[in-house]
């Protein structure tokens, strides 16, 4: 789930930005759920000669919730050390990196990984080493293998993980969404028209940082149940979210920073886009500050959505059913805050309790089958534009969400989706595997243009193989 440079103060702290969470069931691990917590948005391919990397000043975090009150149950943390092997070189690599470990990557990354469960902290993990940036085909000319050789199987047969650099996932046309809402291919019917035209994947060549945990589900869990009743067992239904913190104060020196002070929540992310389009520009900030306990003090903007509201007034006469709803949008409560409860749904539900503290950026997950959004995602293999995801949800494509909400005496607007969903451009099948895949092997320097991507078969695939 997406949401990118979403606040005013995450904007300018990139390395802490959370840009997309993962949390899945993939068919190729039955018995394991899969987390991918992406950092560091939009990252060029050609970002030399000081190349991205995760912060060693910034603490990662993905959160498990278990039992439905939007704390904490499992809590998996990440710490970042970066070396430097030659001090009198400005280069990245001095050669090819045929390695991981080659002695000409002049600045490898290095983690560990704790797991944090009823108050028992253990390290899974120590020096475990990333792998380098796709910097370009002289650099690293066979970065699939070492992408592979960067999976690591994590201590007490806890899963296995892997942090690096891996292409960017999330679909949008930003040049056009963000110009007053503009949706390229029936931008003639906007209030300020232009010519009708094919969208923009404007991420296409762009990468983020990626970790990626293949976990038991034994290990996140209530009680430590694999199996299942079915899929109203309450057991079978945790919350995730993922957040980046920094230290409180920090201390500028002649070339040495002290930091000190406890840790400071600066980012969080679960459900997509909430953040970036739901919660109002003043309140963005602290929005990215609170843990999802306190998350029922934005109701309002679930309940009122401004996005709603405006593709009205943007599209004069293109969404009359949308134009004319007044009610509070209680179907977005139960997608987006409290979960949807047994009964809705023939054979699922991701209920959380009746407090609306219920994560609403923390996405849930059915481990018997997947929550209603990625259900959506799945059955387009995750190549799906996230914002026709949020435009689906306002718009109540879905007909299962519809006929809730029709329970819960809320308009819907078929007949508006279905002009608007058919014209939204899609991505290129062809670049992605069959198998579920979210994570694409970057492009590097020399590898941005279309259908140059080296095929993958294997990395693109990493951690759901």
């Amino acid at each position: 789930m997406s949401s990118h440079r979403e606040a005013p103060a995450i904007a300018k702290d990139p390395v802490a930005d959370s840009t997309d969470l993962y949390a899945f069931v993939s068919p190729d691990a039955p018995n394991a759920v899969t987390l991918i917590a992406n950092y560091i948005p939009l990252e060029g391919p050609d970002g030399g000669p000081n190349f991205f990397e995760f912060g060693d000043d910034v603490l990662y975090a993905i959160y498990i919730d278990n039992d439905g009150d939007a704390r904490p149950n499992v809590t998996y943390r990440f710490r970042f050390q970066t070396k430097i092997k030659n001090p009198n070189t400005f280069l990245y690599n001095t050669g090819p990196i045929s390695a991981i470990n080659s002695a000409s990557w002049n600045r490898p990354q290095f983690y560990s990984v704790t797991r944090v469960a009823n108050g028992a902290e253990t390290v899974l993990g120590e020096h475990i080493a990333c792998p380098p940036c796709n910097v370009g085909p002289r650099s690293t000319p066979s970065y699939a293998a070492l992408a592979q050789s960067a999976i690591h199987n994590l201590s007490g047969s806890h899963g296995k993980v892997f942090a690096g650099q891996r292409q960017e996932g999330f679909y949008v046309d930003l040049g056009s969404i963000f110009d007053l809402g503009a949706l390229r291919p029936f931008q003639n019917l906007h209030l300020l028209p232009l010519p009708a035209v094919q969208g923009v994947n404007g991420t296409k060549h762009l990468n983020v940082h990626s970790i990626a945990l293949q976990v038991p589900i034994a290990d996140l869990t209530r009680d430590g149940s694999s199996r299942f009743s079915d899929a109203a067992d309450p057991k079978a239904v945790i919350g995730v979210w993922t957040a980046a913190y920094r230290r409180k104060a920090i201390i500028r020196g002649d070339g040495d920073d002290v930091e000190s002070g406890p840790w400071i929540q600066v980012s969080r992310l679960g459900n997509p886009l909430f953040n970036e389009v739901i919660v109002p520009m003043s309140k963005k900030d602290r929005w990215n500050e609170l843990p999802p306990t306190s998350d029922s003090t934005f109701v309002q903007y679930v309940q009122h959505p401004e996005l709603a509201k405006l593709l009205p007034v943007l599209y004069p006469g293109v969404f009359p059913n949308l134009a004319a709803a007044t009610g509070s949008r209680d179907d977005l409560v139960a997608i987006l805050l409290t979960g949807i409860p047994s009964g809705i749904i023939s054979g699922f539900q991701n209920f959380t309790g009746t407090t609306l503290a219920a994560l609403s950026k923390a996405g849930r997950l059915d481990a018997e089958g997947i929550i209603t959004l990625s259900k959506f995602i799945m059955e387009n293999r995750g190549l799906k534009s996230n914002t026709e995801i949020e435009l689906r949800k306002q718009l109540q494509a879905n007909t299962e969400a519809a006929d809730f909400a029709k329970r819960q005496n809320d308009p819907m607007f078929y007949q508006d989706f279905a002009s608007f969903v058919q014209v939204l451009p899609r991505l290129n099948r062809n670049q992605f595997p069959e198998a579920f895949a979210l994570l694409a092997q970057p492009p590097g320097n020399g590898q941005e243009a279309a259908g140059q991507v080296p095929n993958d078969p294997v990395g693109r695939r990493l951690l759901c193989a």
